[in-house]
C-alpha cells in the first residue's frame, strides 16, 4: 500500500466509520440488532452516507493544516466556528450534533479570542478531540516528535483534560506508525511509540497508560464500552481492531457497541484505514468523498 493509499484510508476510514456507527448512536448495548453495512437513519435521521460532527471537525482542521501550511491553534478554532455556525464542512449543511464540552470551547474562544481551553475537569473527558485527530498525523508523519506535540495541541483547544490530550499523543503515534509501514503487531505492543523512549521522557496519565499497556486485548464487552469517556471510547476502538483481520469485521464490532456509536466507528476508522482496504461499497455512498479524497491528498507533503 503507497503512502497516498494510507493516508486516503485514514481520513475515509473516519468518515466511514462515523457514517456507519450514526444509525446506532445513543442506542444502548444489547437493545437493538446489530448492523451490517452503512444504513444511515439512527438518532439525526441522516441519509445513506452521510456523517457527523467526527468528520466535519477532522475536514475543519485539515483544511486548517493545509491553509495555513501546518498548525495554527488560532485558525482551527475558526474553521470550527465556522462550521457550528454556518455548517461548514458538514454533510448536511448544518452544524446539528456538537458535544458540550465542544460549545463551551467556541463560545469561549468567541468571547476571549484566545484558542487554548482552560477547562481541565475531568466532566469534560470526552471523545471530541480523538475523534477528529487524523490529520495530524497525517499531517506530520514524516516527523513522529511534531507529531505527537501538535496532537497534544489539537485536543488542548477543546478537550484539555489529561486524559484527552494524552488520548491523543498516543493515538497519533500507533496511526504515524502504521502510515509509516509498522506492523500492526509493533504498534500495538505496550506503550508503543514512533519515537523512541518518548513515552518514558513524556509520561502518559495512568488511565491512557493503562490502555497502551493492551488492556483491550484481554477484555470483552460489557468491560468493553464504547462511549463517549475518552478513555472508554479509544480502548474500544483499539479492542475493535485488535480482534479484527479486516477493516469492515473490526468497523462492526465497534459500532455494535452502541452508545457512542459515532465515534467509536470514526476512531477504529482513523487507524484500521491506514492498512486495511476499505469496502467499496461503502466508499461509494459516503457524503462528499470526492472532496474527503481531495483533502488527503493535499495533506501530503510535496
Amino acid at each position: 500500500m503507497t503512502i497516498q493509499n494510507r493516508l486516503h484510508g485514514c481520513l475515509l476510514g473516519l468518515a466511514v466509520g462515523d457514517a456507519l456507527g450514526c444509525t446506532l448512536e445513543f442506542k444502548k448495548p444489547n437493545t437493538f440488532e446489530p448492523i451490517t453495512t452503512i444504513e444511515g437513519g439512527g438518532y439525526h435521521k441522516l441519509e445513506v452516507g452521510q456523517w457527523t460532527d467526527d468528520t466535519a471537525m477532522a475536514l475543519c482542521l485539515a483544511q486548517s493544516l493545509i491553509d495555513c501550511k501546518g498548525f495554527d491553534a488560532k485558525d482551527q478554532m475558526l474553521k470550527y466556528c465556522k462550521w457550528y455556525d454556518e455548517g461548514y464542512m458538514s454533510s448536511t449543511g448544518t452544524c446539528f450534533d456538537i458535544g458540550n464540552t465542544t460549545i463551551k470551547a467556541l463560545d469561549d474562544f468567541v468571547i476571549t479570542g484566545k484558542p487554548y481551553s482552560t477547562n481541565t475537569d475531568e466532566s469534560s473527558a470526552g471523545n471530541g478531540s480523538i475523534m477528529r485527530l487524523a490529520p495530524i498525523p497525517m499531517y506530520y508523519y514524516q516527523e513522529p516528535k511534531e507529531a505527537l506535540k501538535y496532537a497534544s495541541k489539537s485536543s488542548q483547544v477543546t478537550h484539555a483534560n489529561e486524559m484527552c490530550v494524552d488520548a491523543c499523543r498516543y493515538m497519533a503515534g500507533i496511526i504515524v506508525g502504521l502510515l509509516n509501514g509498522e506492523s500492526k503487531e509493533n504498534v500495538l505492543s505496550s506503550l508503543y511509540s514512533p519515537v523512541e523512549n518518548y513515552f518514558t521522557n513524556e509520561p502518559l496519565c495512568d488511565a491512557i497508560k493503562e490502555v497502551a499497556c493492551g488492556s483491550f486485548k484481554t477484555k470483552q464487552p460489557p468491560e468493553i464500552k464504547g462511549t463517549g469517556f475518552v478513555v472508554e471510547s479509544l480502548e474500544a476502538a483499539l479492542w475493535a481492531f485488535y480482534h479484527a483481520d479486516n477493516f469492515k469485521d473490526g468497523a462492526l464490532k465497534a459500532v455494535n457497541l452502541g452508545d457512542d456509536a459515532d465515534t467509536t466507528g470514526a476512531v477504529y476508522g482513523q487507524i484500521a484505514g491506514t492498512i486495511y482496504d476499505i469496502p467499496q461499497e461503502w466508499l461509494q455512498v459516503i457524503s462528499m468523498r470526492e472532496k474527503i479524497t481531495e483533502i488527503s491528498k493535499q495533506l501530503l507533503p510535496s
